[in-house]
């Protein structure tokens, strides 16, 4: 890829089965709906279709599904010369149905993605990108995934490249192991420059509820500029100096799905364009511009239903209406 302008995205790639019958578990659950799931992928996947370039490192198996979603993303022209195909291990599949009262009943099979390991990582070429994103929400669970994540954010700090991080904390992942959770993703929030989080990951980070104080726990972890998504009211940012809610546009929400993704990527989008994203995020009239272009992102993504294909082009974003 050569370009310095490129955003490289490491995580997982795997099925999302949903449950297409209405207020149901998933004993009793008939029809599922097959689509491409996968944060680190959602988020490759706005960065190209919002005009820029991204390549996306995790495993997959070599099977059906691994060659669906990788077709899923060549057909978005996401590079995905390090997304490897497994003869070992299966594709990562989850289950999900919904209950009425708004409960998820979840069934996790992984597989590919929690074996990524060090050999699998070509690290000269991740050297290249100017960008560096870890937002997976599996990656951090166990090994060798979980050291080979660690090491390329190490490798990406000591290489000076700008870190982007989004610590995506599932419960039915972490059920029963919270403080490992804790403890790794405040390992990831100080390397990162970037660090997107959501008001109930904070809260279970720093302990605190009230967002000024716990922003402010992140910035003496390490972080440069936090932002904290909080759906409808916009987005609290903040660079250690100044901060502010931006305000998100009002939409007819149907499906949240990736909607955080969607945000960080046309973050990720908009800061490759810079010479020196670390420096352009220091001013924060320059913050803000951005946070606003990337809040309409998300929000528009709400408007549809599935992650990928709900994705705005640029001219989509900047047509929208009210």
């Amino acid at each position: 890829m050569g370009s310095t302008a490129a955003v490289f995205c490491l995580g997982e790639l795997l099925i999302d089965f949903f449950c297409t019958d209405v207020d149901i578990d998933l004993v009793e659950g008939q029809n599922f709906m097959k689509q491409a799931g996968g944060a680190p992928a959602n988020v490759c996947a706005t960065i190209v279709k919002l005009g820029g370039s991204a390549l996306f490192g995790g495993k997959v198996g070599n099977d059906p599904f691994g060659h669906f979603l990788k077709r899923q993303l060549d057909a978005l022209k996401v590079d995905t010369s390090m997304l490897m195909l497994s003869d070992e291990y299966p594709t990562t599949l989850a289950f999900v149905s919904l209950k009425a009262n708004g409960e998820r009943d979840f069934v996790f099979n992984r597989g590919a993605d929690a074996n990524f390991g060090e050999e699998d990582l070509d690290e000269e070429r991740i050297k290249q990108f100017k960008i560096v994103h870890f937002g997976s929400a599996t990656a951090l669970l166990e090994n060798p995934f979980q050291a080979t994540y660690l090491k390329a954010m190490k490798s990406a700090k000591a290489e000076s490249q700008f870190i982007s991080f989004d610590p995506n904390f599932r419960k039915d992942l972490w059920k029963e192991r919270e403080s490992i959770f804790i403890e790794l993703a405040i390992m990831g929030i100080a390397l990162a420059d970037f660090v997107k989080i959501s008001h109930e990951e904070l809260a279970i980070i720093t302990g605190m509820n009230d967002v000024s104080k716990g922003v402010e726990s992140l910035h003496r972890m390490g972080a440069k500029v936090v932002a904290v998504t909080l759906g409808k009211e916009g987005t609290w940012i903040s660079n250690g100096f100044r901060n502010e809610t931006i305000a998100s546009i009002k939409v007819e929400a149907i499906d949240s799905t990736g909607a955080g993704d969607a945000f960080v990527g046309a973050m990720l989008f908009q800061l490759a364009k810079e010479a020196e994203p670390r420096k352009a995020i220091e001013d924060f009239e320059y913050l803000r511009k951005i946070i606003a272009i990337s809040n309409k992102v998300g929000a528009i993504v709400c408007t549809k239903v599935g992650a990928i294909s709900a994705i705005p082009t640029l001219d989509e974003v900047y047509e929208f209406k009210k």
